[in-house]
C-alpha cells in the first residue's frame, strides 16, 4: 500500500537536507570567492562579476567600483571573473587581451604582476581558513571552559537512582576525592551502579547515590553512522546489547568491538520509554596518536557524564589558539587521509561527496545551531586546502603557474594554458564523480 506520510516525512527530510547544504556552501563560497575579490581589488585587478551561484541571474546590481554583485539560480558554487578572463576559471580572453592599453591589461588578472596575481589567487583559500578559525573561536568562547569546580549545571536524565541536585557541587566518588573533572573521569570508568557522591549542597555535605559517572549515555551522534540511521539521539541510554545489560559506556565500546560487522540489538532507554533498535557498527578510518588512520568498526556514539559542570567565559586569546590549532588539525588529517586512500591503507569510502556533504548538513542541523556551525567551519577548512591543490582551474593552479613563471620567466602559452584547464576540469570533473558514486555504493 502507499505510504503518503511516509513520503512526505521524506520529502521533508530531503529539502531539508538540501537547504541546509546550500546554506553552508553558500557561506563557504561567498567567503572563498570575497577573498578573492577583496585581495584582487587590493592589488589593482578589477573585478567585473561576483556571483553566489552559477546560470540565470535572480538579482543582481553594479557597486562604484564597477563589480556586478549577483545572485544566480544554481546555488552550488560561486565565482569572481576579473577583467580579461573568458570564463569563471580564469582562463584568459584571448580576443580581448591583446586589445587593451597597458595600463587596462595592468587592471587584468593576466597583465598583474606575478606578485598580485599569486596573491589574489591565494587569498580564497585562505579565507576559508580564516573562516575555519572564526568560527571555531566563537564557538569555544560561546562554550566556555569547565570551572575549576565540579558543580552541577545541567543534570541529563538517566534510568536509575539520581540523589543529586543542579547547584551541587562533588567532592568525592564512592570515598575518593576528585578536585577536577580529570580526576572525576579517572576514578569513574571502572564502577558500577548505584554510585555513592559526597556533595555540597547549600553549605553541608551530603552523601547521596547516583548513576556511574560514564553512563552508556548517547552525549552525540556522528552524521551518516549507524546510530543516526537507527533513529538514535542525543539522551538516549544504552540499556542492553543483545540482551546483556550494560552498565557503563566502556561496556557499550567493548560490546560494539566484540560484535564486529554483525547486527546487533540494543534496548534504549528515552525519557522513560523503552524500545529495541537494530543496527550495525560501520567500518571507519579514524587518526592514531601517530598521525595514522586505522579501520575500526562503531556506531557513531559518542559518551558523557550525566551532568554538565559549570563553565567559565575562554578568553579570547587561548580561544583563537585552540581554533586555529583545530583547523591546522583538519587541514594535516585531511592530507593524512587522502595519503593512505591512495595507498589502499583504508577504503575510499572515506572520502566525503556532495551528496554525503549534503547529508550530513541536514543530519547536524538538526541536532542545533552549534553542530551545524561547527560542520561549516570544518567544510571551510576542507575547501580551503582542495583549493590549493596544484590542478588547473583550481587556486592551486594558478599559483603553480605563477611559479612556473618566476622561475622561467615567461608565462605559459595560451594553448598550454586551455589544454592544461581542459585536463583539471575533466580531474576535478572525475572526482567529483568518484565521491558520489562511493557514496551510494558504500555501508
Amino acid at each position: 500500500m502507499f505510504d503518503m506520510a511516509a513520503l512526505s516525512a521524506s520529502f521533508g527530510g530531503f529539502i531539508w537536507m538540501i537547504f541546509f547544504f546550500i546554506v553552508a556552501l553558500s557561506v563557504i563560497v561567498a567567503v572563498h570567492e570575497y577573498g578573492h575579490y577583496i585581495v584582487g581589488r587590493w592589488c589593482g585587478i578589477h573585478a567585473e562579476v561576483f556571483s553566489v551561484g552559477f546560470g540565470t541571474v535572480l538579482l543582481s546590481r553594479v557597486d562604484k567600483h564597477g563589480t556586478r554583485w549577483q545572485f544566480a539560480a544554481l546555488p552550488f558554487g560561486g565565482f569572481v571573473r576579473f577583467k580579461g578572463d573568458a570564463s569563471a576559471a580564469s582562463a584568459p580572453d584571448a580576443a580581448l587581451l591583446p586589445k587593451l592599453s597597458a595600463q587596462e591589461r595592468r587592471k587584468t588578472m593576466h597583465g598583474a604582476p606575478i606578485w598580485a596575481r599569486a596573491a589574489t589567487s591565494a587569498a580564497g583559500p585562505v579565507f576559508n581558513f580564516i573562516l575555519s578559525i572564526i568560527l571555531y573561536c566563537g564557538l569555544f568562547m560561546w562554550h566556555g571552559q569547565y570551572d575549576s569546580s565540579l558543580k552541577i549545571d545541567q543534570l541529563t536524565p538517566v534510568p536509575g537512582a539520581m540523589g543529586l541536585q543542579i547547584g551541587d557541587e562533588i567532592l568525592a566518588v564512592e570515598g575518593q576525592e576528585v578536585r577536577s573533572y580529570e580526576d572525576f573521569a579517572t576514578i569513574g570508568q571502572a564502577l558500577e551502579a548505584p554510585v555513592r557522591y559526597t556533595v555540597l549542597r547549600d553549605g553541608n555535605r551530603r552523601s547521596v547515590v547516583g548513576p556511574v559517572p560514564f553512563p552508556a549515555l548517547v552525549a552525540h551522534v556522528q552524521p551518516r553512522s549507524a546510530a543516526i540511521e537507527a533513529g538514535l539521539q542525543a539522551g538516549d541510554v544504552i540499556l542492553r546489547i543483545d540482551g546483556l545489560p550494560i552498565d557503563g559506556f566502556s561496556q557499550l565500546q567493548q560490546a560494539v568491538a566484540k560484535a564486529d560487522g554483525d547486527e546487533m540489538r540494543f534496548l534504549v532507554w528515552r525519557a522513560g520509554t523503552e524500545f529495541d533498535v537494530r543496527l550495525t557498527a560501520k567500518s571507519v578510518a579514524i587518526p592514531n596518536a601517530n598521525g595514522n588512520f586505522v579501520n575500526r568498526r562503531l556506531v557513531g556514539i559518542s559518551g558523557g557524564t550525566f551532568f554538565e559542570p559549570g563553565t567559565a567565559p575562554l578568553p579570547f586569546s587561548v580561544a583563537v589558539l585552540a581554533a586555529a590549532e583545530r583547523t591546522w588539525s583538519i587541514i594535516t588529517l585531511s592530507l593524512a587521509g587522502l595519503k593512505q586512500m591512495f595507498l589502499g591503507s583504508i577504503s575510499a569510502c572515506n572520502i566525503s561527496g556532495p551528496v554525503a556533504i549534503a547529508e550530513t548538513a541536514g543530519q547536524m542541523a538538526r541536532q542545533g545551531a552549534m553542530p551545524f556551525v561547527a560542520l561549516i567551519a570544518g567544510l571551510s577548512a576542507a575547501v580551503g586546502l582542495m583549493n590549493l591543490f596544484p590542478i588547473p582551474v583550481l587556486d592551486g593552479g594558478h599559483l603553480l603557474f605563477c611559479a612556473y613563471e618566476a622561475i622561467t620567466g615567461r608565462k605559459p602559452s595560451d594553448s598550454a594554458l586551455q589544454v592544461l584547464m581542459t585536463i583539471g576540469l575533466f580531474l576535478v570533473l572525475s572526482l567529483t564523480a568518484f565521491a558520489v558514486v562511493m557514496n551510494f555504493i558504500c555501508p
